[in-house]
């Protein structure tokens, strides 16, 4: 399609979202009240999940779920949901109670996502990353009546369930032995195999009500710090994400001046890799929610590995790839790219991390046909509030993106007032998909949720048309002799460096100074770089003080958490 202008921007961003947004669009905004305070929203969105189920059903024979060996169409993922949806009112669930999800990347989870959601339940995914005791300690918290497992997070609960006093019944996915407990089903006997899907007999959708308030999800934050909270979002929030992830893909176009191409049922169909956990609220709800409604197949990878995803991505001719900023430099940067046709690609995208403002530059080399893309969000945002793409992360690549239309963002100073464009201070967001609060847990609601706003915690800034730049998060802000110190400024500088492919920038104590730099980076195969040449790198390009006067080089990707964020105290270990 030709532009209609060829300098970029054809508009400035205000000017794209009200064309966007005017009245009788599809993204036409509107306002609702949502826990009393007056919130912007997608005036044409879905109400609820329930419609968004019938939405992605109507894609019928088209590929949906493809593991491995097992394929299911959208009609045979619809059929599978609906007997589980049953299955659960028959054993005893009624709305509102949670419904535990524990299992890996497997065709069942959005099974079992999508039944529990439909039966009216609170579907509760958690980390399949956990031990049996963390696992047992959400269990608690939540107090699920019916817990989904694979066999594997059966096993780590072995012993453990008798003190789960809520739980009432427990379903097991991909395992050959029988029940073996009274309150045990095997997933299998309420869907058959996955390849059979398709011939499940129809049923009608659950007859519970739903509105855009009611809780459908309850997502553990990742805990890096003290116990995971539980993020109650509702059916809103769900749908918020599925519209903001639509709007930024017609953005991209407006912001070029063509006109947004309408989908036409002779188009190749849209393929994604789900290489990042779907317990995560960006795994369910902006990838494989996403994927469902918008007809595009589903590629699920069982854990990350770049040649393998290659191969998977050349063979299915997947469109979009993404996950955490680590999948996109291993992709790039691994020795045998070239040898995998991935022309089919026209999207890199990720987030959770810190993105590296060399990054989209070297996606662009290394894969001509695709556009990078990044954003901002938090289990507390159900997934996205920003997202940058195209060329405005190009000629924006340190920025996280804008704001949504529906979404509104503050940078709150120490003192509790707003700061001015450009300066630094805590970053609030308000908008129809921060969630209601934590679950049971009124304290951390209050000191989180304040009339609307969501005190995210992290150090920001906004330029003058909106676009969000993450600085930091507070608590890992350094400061060495009074001199703050931002650690994803230094981290960028390493990234800056050809050879390497992760970084991470952790705080050593120092008995003068208060707190010393030091870096942990991952060098690509076969390069060769010391400390000192490192260090040099980094003092080329920032202030005496900023430069780490430690740098430890690691033989594998940095430790991260299920969100994919970097386990900073396991890295400080290294050191200590």
């Amino acid at each position: 399609m030709e532009p209609l202008m060829s300098a970029f921007p054809a508009m400035s961003l205000a000017q794209a979202h009200a064309l966007m947004c005017r009245p009788g669009s599809p993204f036409e905004v509107g306002e609702a009240e949502i826990r009393g305070v007056t919130t912007k929203v997608w005036k044409n969105a879905p109400p609820t999940l329930r419609e968004v189920f019938l939405m992605g059903r109507a894609h019928g024979a088209r590929d949906f779920l493809i593991h491995e060996d097992e394929r299911t169409d959208f009609e045979g993922f619809a059929r599978a949901t609906l007997a589980v949806a049953h299955a659960l009112i028959a054993d005893g669930v009624k709305p509102g109670d949670r419904v535990a999800i524990a299992m890996r990347n497997l065709p069942e989870w959005p099974a079992a996502y999508f039944g529990a959601v439909l039966a009216g339940a609170v579907a509760t995914p958690l980390n399949a990353w956990w031990t049996g005791q963390e696992l047992v300690y959400a269990l608690q918290d939540s107090g699920a009546k019916l817990l989904i497992a694979d066999a594997q997070r059966l096993e780590r609960l072995a012993g453990r369930l008798d003190s789960c006093p809520t739980l009432e019944r427990v379903w097991v996915a991909r395992t050959d032995e029988g029940p073996g407990l009274p309150r045990l089903r095997r997933f299998e006997d309420v869907t058959g195999p996955v390849n059979d899907w398709g011939a499940l007999p129809d049923r009608p959708l659950p007859a519970v009500e739903l509105t855009p308030e009611t809780d459908s999800s309850l997502f553990y934050t990742s805990g890096t710090t003290g116990r995971p909270k539980g993020a109650m979002g509702t059916h809103r929030a769900a749908v918020t994400t599925l519209m903001n992830t639509a709007f930024s893909a017609a953005r991209v176009h407006v912001r070029r001046g063509e006109a947004v191409p309408e989908p036409k049922p002779e188009d190749p169909q849209k393929g994604l890799l789900a290489s990042i956990p779907f317990f995560h609220t960006t795994g369910c709800q902006a990838l494989m929610t996403a994927a469902f409604v918008q007809g595009a197949k589903l590629a699920i990878q069982r854990r990350w590995e770049p040649a393998e995803a290659m191969a998977i991505i050349a063979r299915e001719r997947l469109t979009h790839a993404g996950g955490v900023p680590t999948i996109a430099w291993q992709l790039i940067e691994h020795p045998d790219l070239a040898e995998h046709d991935l022309s089919s690609l026209v999207n890199v995208a990720y987030g959770g991390a810190p993105a590296a403002p060399e990054l989209v530059r070297r996606i662009r080399k290394a894969l001509p046909g695709a556009i990078a893309a990044s954003g901002w969000g938090m289990t507390e945002t159900t997934a996205t509030f920003t997202h940058h793409q195209g060329e405005d992360y190009e000629h924006r690549p340190g920025s996280c993106g804008p704001a949504f239309p529906v979404g509104e963002m503050r940078i709150v100073g120490s003192d509790g007032f707003d700061q001015p464009v450009g300066e630094i201070g805590e970053l609030w967001v308000k908008g129809p998909n921060v969630v209601s609060g934590y679950w049971n847990n009124p304290d951390a609601t209050a000191a989180t949720f304040v009339d609307g706003w969501l005190k995210t915690g992290d150090l920001a800034r906004l330029d003058e048309e909106g676009f969000c730049y993450i600085v930091d998060r507070a608590k890992d802000m350094l400061i060495r002799g009074g001199e703050n110190i931002y650690c994803v400024e230094v981290e960028d500088v390493l990234y800056e460096h050809p050879a390497v492919v992760d970084a991470a920038l952790v705080g050593l104590p120092h008995q003068v100074l208060g707190e010393e730099p030091a870096a942990v980076v991952t060098v690509r195969p076969g390069a060769e770089v010391d400390e000192a040449a490192m260090r040099a790198f980094v003092a080329e390009r920032l202030a005496a003080f900023k430069v780490p006067t430690r740098v430890l080089f690691w033989h594998e990707p940095l430790p991260r958490n299920a969100n994919g964020k970097i386990l900073k105290p396991e890295l400080q270990k290294l050191f200590l």
